[in-house]
């Protein structure tokens, strides 16, 4: 009869591995998951402007197309994110199919309350915006093998994903001319930093070029933003203590 002996120097080496590969997993996990979580807070923060809108029932001067955007570049980073496109990454796919449906439901309200002239151009949009991306999972699947699908996918979600950051540099730019804060709220912007850290991390931690690339560059202009609103409300408060000349 043969017998399997394990000598100790093995058994300490397998724990060892088993311990790395399990503290790996809740960093990389842990990252995701913290993703999704501050992602969830820029989610939810339009809403106060929906509850006006509905209030009101009407949508005023607000524009529909950031959340189009928004739809478009969430439908076209959950779909890098799936099984067949890509391995490992399904937390990707949670955080961007949440932002879609968000999106997608805003743009119903919006919808809902515009006027005619601007319901039929947004309903245009949203139905086109819908077409593209169902043509682009079609020719993906059909034209391309997996690991050219997977970097198509990817450059196409990293170019989504930088289109996106136009608007902190906007708010950014205007902070500078302005010399004020006010159209840059610092629980936004906290959220912007920490959910691109995050993903920063998990995409390095996964070895996935096509998420951490975009986010470091989110990252980046979330410090920039943090930065600028330290300096220019601090010097908000210096003027507010200046005292005034009778």
């Amino acid at each position: 009869m043969n017998s399997w002996v394990v000598s100790p120097e093995a058994t300490a080496a397998t724990a060892t591995s088993l311990a790395s590969y399990s503290f790996y997993d809740v960093c990389c996990y842990g990252a995701g998951i913290a993703g999704n979580l501050f992602a969830f807070v820029l989610f939810i923060s339009p809403i106060p402007t929906f509850k006006r809108i509905v209030r009101n029932k009407s949508t005023e001067q607000f524009s529909g197309l950031p959340y189009l955007y928004s739809l478009l570049n969430c439908l076209i980073c959950m779909w890098y994110g799936m099984p067949f496109i890509s391995y490992g990454v399904i937390l990707v796919v949670t955080v961007n199919s949440i932002g879609a449906a968000f999106q997608l439901a805003y743009l119903t309200l919006f919808i809902i309350y515009a006027d005619t002239r601007k319901k039929l151009k947004m309903g245009g949009l949203l139905i086109g915006a819908l077409c593209l991306f169902a043509l682009l999972a079609f020719v993906s699947l059909e034209l391309f093998d997996h690991p050219s699908r997977q970097t198509l996918l990817g450059y196409l979600s990293v170019a989504s994903l930088i289109s996106m950051f136009a608007s902190p540099l906007f708010i950014i730019n205007l902070v500078i001319k302005t010399k004020s804060v006010e159209f840059m709220p610092f629980y936004l912007s906290l959220a912007t930093f920490l959910m691109s850290v995050s993903f920063f991390a998990y995409g390095m931690l996964l070895h996935d070029f096509f998420i951490y690339i975009p986010n470091g560059i989110g990252t980046l202009l979330g410090v920039v933003q943090l930065l600028l609103y330290a300096y220019y409300s601090r010097r908000s408060v210096d003027s507010s203590r200046v005292p005034l000349l009778a």
